[in-house]
Protein backbone atom coordinates (compact mmCIF):
# COMPACT_ATOMS: atom_id res chain seq x y z
CA UNK A 1 0.00 0.00 0.00
CA UNK A 2 1.04 3.42 -0.92
CA UNK A 3 0.63 6.76 1.40
CA UNK A 4 0.04 10.08 -0.63
CA UNK A 5 0.56 12.97 1.48
CA UNK A 6 -0.71 16.64 0.95
CA UNK A 7 -0.22 19.42 3.18
CA UNK A 8 -1.40 22.94 2.72
CA UNK A 9 -2.96 25.78 5.27
CA UNK A 10 -5.49 28.19 5.19
CA UNK A 11 -5.74 31.41 7.97
CA UNK A 12 -7.73 29.79 10.92
CA UNK A 13 -11.18 31.46 10.18
CA UNK A 14 -11.32 29.81 7.15
CA UNK A 15 -10.32 26.33 9.00
CA UNK A 16 -14.03 24.38 9.05
CA UNK A 17 -14.98 26.59 5.42
CA UNK A 18 -11.81 24.64 3.39
CA UNK A 19 -12.63 21.22 5.66
CA UNK A 20 -16.21 21.18 3.98
CA UNK A 21 -14.33 21.86 0.91
CA UNK A 22 -12.12 19.34 0.95
CA UNK A 23 -14.40 16.85 1.76
CA UNK A 24 -16.36 17.82 -1.25
CA UNK A 25 -13.38 17.52 -3.51
CA UNK A 26 -10.09 15.94 -3.00
CA UNK A 27 -11.71 13.24 -0.41
CA UNK A 28 -14.57 12.62 -2.68
CA UNK A 29 -12.78 12.28 -5.75
CA UNK A 30 -10.12 10.34 -4.14
CA UNK A 31 -12.42 7.49 -2.90
CA UNK A 32 -14.51 7.48 -5.52
CA UNK A 33 -11.03 6.57 -7.54
CA UNK A 34 -10.37 2.99 -8.41
CA UNK A 35 -7.81 1.69 -5.75
CA UNK A 36 -8.33 4.30 -2.89
CA UNK A 37 -8.40 2.50 0.19
CA UNK A 38 -8.89 4.97 2.02
CA UNK A 39 -8.33 8.88 3.05
CA UNK A 40 -7.06 10.44 6.34
CA UNK A 41 -7.63 14.46 6.77
CA UNK A 42 -6.15 16.17 9.65
CA UNK A 43 -5.62 19.80 11.07
CA UNK A 44 -4.08 21.95 13.45
CA UNK A 45 -4.84 25.08 14.40
CA UNK A 46 -2.15 27.53 15.49
CA UNK A 47 -1.01 31.17 15.32
CA UNK A 48 -3.82 32.40 13.07
CA UNK A 49 -3.09 29.46 10.72
CA UNK A 50 -4.98 26.16 9.83
CA UNK A 51 -2.73 23.57 8.61
CA UNK A 52 -4.17 20.65 7.14
CA UNK A 53 -2.52 17.68 6.61
CA UNK A 54 -3.81 14.91 3.87
CA UNK A 55 -3.17 11.23 3.32
CA UNK A 56 -4.77 9.42 0.54
CA UNK A 57 -4.03 5.62 0.68
CA UNK A 58 -3.56 3.56 -2.30
CA UNK A 59 -3.08 -0.41 -3.44
CA UNK A 60 -0.50 1.23 -6.22
CA UNK A 61 0.88 4.14 -8.10
CA UNK A 62 -1.15 2.95 -11.37
CA UNK A 63 -4.70 3.82 -8.86
CA UNK A 64 -2.62 6.84 -8.09
CA UNK A 65 -2.32 7.81 -11.53
CA UNK A 66 -6.19 7.03 -11.53
CA UNK A 67 -6.24 10.33 -9.37
CA UNK A 68 -3.67 12.42 -9.97
CA UNK A 69 -3.00 11.82 -13.84
CA UNK A 70 0.75 10.61 -14.59
CA UNK A 71 2.65 13.32 -13.06
CA UNK A 72 2.04 11.58 -9.85
CA UNK A 73 4.11 13.88 -7.89
CA UNK A 74 2.17 16.99 -8.45
CA UNK A 75 -0.56 17.88 -6.33
CA UNK A 76 -4.13 18.20 -7.18
CA UNK A 77 -5.82 21.10 -6.90
CA UNK A 78 -9.27 22.43 -7.18
CA UNK A 79 -10.96 25.59 -8.44
CA UNK A 80 -11.48 26.95 -4.57
CA UNK A 81 -8.09 26.14 -3.66
CA UNK A 82 -6.75 29.70 -4.37
CA UNK A 83 -9.78 31.21 -2.16
CA UNK A 84 -8.53 29.39 0.82
CA UNK A 85 -4.87 28.34 0.34
CA UNK A 86 -2.09 30.64 1.82
CA UNK A 87 0.27 28.87 -0.69
CA UNK A 88 -0.26 25.78 -3.13
CA UNK A 89 2.74 23.33 -3.05
CA UNK A 90 2.83 21.89 -6.29
CA UNK A 91 4.14 18.61 -4.96
CA UNK A 92 3.60 15.64 -2.88
CA UNK A 93 5.36 12.88 -1.21
CA UNK A 94 4.41 9.17 -1.30
CA UNK A 95 5.59 6.51 1.28
CA UNK A 96 5.20 3.01 1.35
CA UNK A 97 2.88 1.62 4.34
CA UNK A 98 5.04 -0.82 5.86
CA UNK A 99 2.98 -1.01 9.25
CA UNK A 100 -0.62 0.05 11.42
CA UNK A 101 -3.22 -0.31 11.69
CA UNK A 102 -6.18 0.71 8.92
CA UNK A 103 -8.63 -0.22 11.16
CA UNK A 104 -8.09 3.16 12.86
CA UNK A 105 -9.71 4.86 10.07
CA UNK A 106 -13.10 2.84 10.48
CA UNK A 107 -13.03 3.43 14.08
CA UNK A 108 -12.77 7.79 13.45
CA UNK A 109 -15.28 7.58 10.50
CA UNK A 110 -17.23 5.87 13.06
CA UNK A 111 -17.62 2.28 10.79
CA UNK A 112 -16.91 0.16 13.94
CA UNK A 113 -17.15 0.71 17.57
CA UNK A 114 -13.56 0.73 19.69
Amino acid sequence: MIARIWRGATRAEDAERYREYLDETGVKEARATPGNRGVLVMRRVEDGRAEFFFASFWESMDAIRGFAGEDVERAVYYPEDRRYLLELDPRVRHYEVVGGEMELLAVVRGDVGV
